[in-house]
């Protein structure tokens, strides 16, 4: 059966991340897309986790330094309201089975590698959040909310360059493929549209 961790890992070596143009400058939004998009879209949906992800949401913000395994096990904890929140002990699947996610043993190894390129220099922000937010979708680390996981990280990496956009739900909502290499420039295009869009509406 598919690895898609693998094959997620043979996309993720074969984009040029470096070559995205850049448009790092920090922006301050007119409205803080994260929360209103948990407010509209999973407040109806269940209040108390809605909460849970403010809170968490809250604390990323709050964060400085680099992302780590540990960091993002403790949002994760908030995010599901648990004591922790362990990287999986086997496989793990989404998209209702159709995409495997394992690794082997030294998954958790490269998953920490992963996160650590989150600050790579001379590769553009929007490029390092999507990157990431691929990298917890795919590596898949925790038993539940791993989608939720995935937003965090996105925010942290925008979040250090001094960036926040005013939209989120076209990152948030579509499925994206572990094996398709449309998919990884896809959410880099669509995350630096998103950051040039809040930038022109905020001095509109």
């Amino acid at each position: 059966m598919t690895d898609h961790l693998s094959a997620w890992l043979a996309v993720r070596d074969s984009v040029a991340w470096q070559d995205f143009p850049a448009d790092d400058a920090p922006v301050e939004p007119r409205r803080d897309g994260a929360a209103h998009d948990i407010e509209t879209f999973d407040r109806p949906r269940d209040p108390a986790r809605a909460d849970r992800l403010l809170t968490a949401l809250a604390l990323v913000r709050a964060t400085r330094g680099p992302l780590t395994v540990e960091r993002l096990s403790a949002w994760q904890s908030l995010v599901l309201g648990s004591s922790r929140a362990p990287f999986r002990g086997g496989p793990a699947y989404a998209k209702s089975g159709a995409e495997r996610y394992d690794g082997g043993p030294e998954a958790p190894d490269r998953f920490r590698a992963c996160l650590a390129e989150s600050a790579e220099p001379g590769v553009a922000v929007a490029a390092r959040a999507a990157r990431v937010y691929l990298d917890v979708c795919f590596f898949h680390p925790f038993a539940d909310g791993n989608a939720r996981s995935a937003f965090l990280a996105w925010v942290f990496v925008l979040a250090a360059a001094g960036i926040a956009v005013d939209a989120v739900g076209p990152v948030r909502r579509p499925l994206w493929y572990a094996d398709d290499p449309a998919d990884a420039m896809a959410l880099t295009r669509v995350t630096a549209t998103l950051i040039a869009a809040t930038r022109r509406r905020a001095v509109g």
